[in-house]
């Protein structure tokens, strides 16, 4: 599979099991026997906007493009910014 096929089917698949609105793609990698597509998606919707709640997914896909496992890693305000270094 391309990398970008990979990205719109983890992005297909995660928007099916969970019904949550992907906001952005945070990290794609290939592995050995698959890849890692991290997502951000809206958990809840707010107003205004900035008050929204975003999740940080993780899913794995086998080499086929079969999601293996989907997790919620972790989450927060869009208004709040990562400030890692």
């Amino acid at each position: 599979m391309r990398f970008d096929e990979v990205i719109q089917l983890a992005k297909r698949i995660l928007h099916e099991l969970t019904g949550l609105d992907i906001s952005s793609v945070v990290r794609a990698e290939k592995e050995d026997d698959g890849w890692v597509v991290q997502l951000e998606v809206v958990e809840k919707h707010s107003i205004p906007d900035s008050m929204d709640i975003l999740a940080l997914y993780e899913t794995r896909l086998d080499a086929e493009g079969n999601m293996r496992e989907f997790k919620r890693i972790s989450m927060r305000k869009r208004i709040d910014t990562d400030t890692e270094e």
